[in-house]
């Protein structure tokens, strides 16, 4: 079969005025009438912008307005991946067509707005332009009347040096994390305290049978090796089978580009813990408070609180002089 050719181009070709380039890219040129998005030269032609960085670019400005631009709101939608998209990022703010600025709201909350300019180099001319007029205003010195020449004076001392004038804008402040920065280490899957066959065998089951309840979760034979212990933690913990496959395909994001990593993070993450015994949930005994007895005085047949028996404090203290004057 010969190769297809596309007849509607070959006929534009013939219709474009003037010869042709002998090599080299040929354009042509059809107005847009609706979806479409102006991109200047300045951007798509930009030295200093990495390829990446001028389609992320042309991508942003494409979103409406109110749409999320984080690095993983952008790995969500786009092919590349957060490391490539960050970097990208950092080229947009270096270059002054991105900004990242944190505002106060009245209700106390702070968030973080995120302004794309689609042509920095005009904002900055602007601001220039909107000075100059006022700069221009100021009246020309006139030249001092000429007077009677007068007795030499000391020569005035020099004026003090004018501080610089401010910046015509702030400079971007980058809050994009450098691709060196430190992650946290994941912490480890939950393993069972013993690994029986029956737990393994229940295990894999579920991991397998997942794809029926959640289509994006097809796992290979290797993710439910490595998840089929989780899972049996889980199992050996008294978990309902319905319960962690409900945990497991609740919710999940669109579209879900690592079924693995999702799973393997929710079975570490919302490990439930141990059921408890009866003797835990038993109410707890409350504390015997020891109770000083009752006795009766021997002397006035009072009743008094005593470990034992003997004389209330009346009589000690009666009898405490005559005994003493008795010895």
């Amino acid at each position: 079969m010969d190769t297809p050719q596309n007849t509607a181009l070959t006929r534009a070709l013939t219709e474009l005025p003037g010869p042709l380039p002998a090599r080299g890219v040929i354009h042509i040129v059809i107005p847009h009438t609706d979806r479409f998005t102006v991109v200047g030269n300045h951007l798509a032609q930009h030295a200093g912008l990495s390829t990446v960085a001028v389609g992320l670019a042309v991508r942003i400005q494409s979103l409406p307005q109110g749409t999320e631009i984080g690095i993983k709101a952008l790995a969500a939608r786009f092919p590349e991946g957060e490391k490539l998209i960050a970097a990208a990022l950092r080229e947009l703010e270096a270059h002054g067509y991105l900004r990242r600025a944190v505002t106060n709201l009245p209700n106390g909350r702070i968030v973080t707005r995120t302004v794309f300019c689609n042509q920095p180099t005009a904002l900055l001319r602007t601001r220039v332009a909107a000075q100059l007029p006022a700069r221009r205003q100021t009246p020309p010195q006139q030249p001092p009347p000429v007077q009677d020449p007068a007795p030499e004076q000391p020569a005035p001392e020099p004026p003090a040096p004018e501080p610089p004038a401010p910046q015509d804008h702030a400079p971007f402040v980058a809050r994009v994390p450098p691709p060196t920065a430190p992650r946290q280490p994941s912490p480890p899957l939950p393993q069972p305290r013993e690994l029986t066959a029956e737990l393994d065998r229940a295990a894999t089951a579920l991991l397998s049978d997942l794809r029926r309840h959640a289509h994006q979760l097809v796992l290979s034979e290797n993710d439910i090796r490595q998840l089929a212990p989780a899972v049996a933690a889980w199992l050996e913990r008294d978990t309902h089978p319905d319960t962690i496959r409900h945990t497991l395909t609740n919710d999940l994001p669109q579209p879900l580009r690592h079924p693995a990593k999702l799973l393997k993070h929710r079975l570490t993450v919302l490990l439930p813990p141990p059921l408890p015994g009866a003797d835990d949930l038993a109410a707890p005994a409350r504390p015997r408070i020891a109770v000083t007895p009752f006795q009766t005085c021997d002397g006035c047949e009072r009743a008094f609180r005593a470990p034992t028996p003997g004389h209330c404090r009346d009589c000690r203290n009666a009898h405490s002089p005559a005994q003493a004057a008795a010895a």
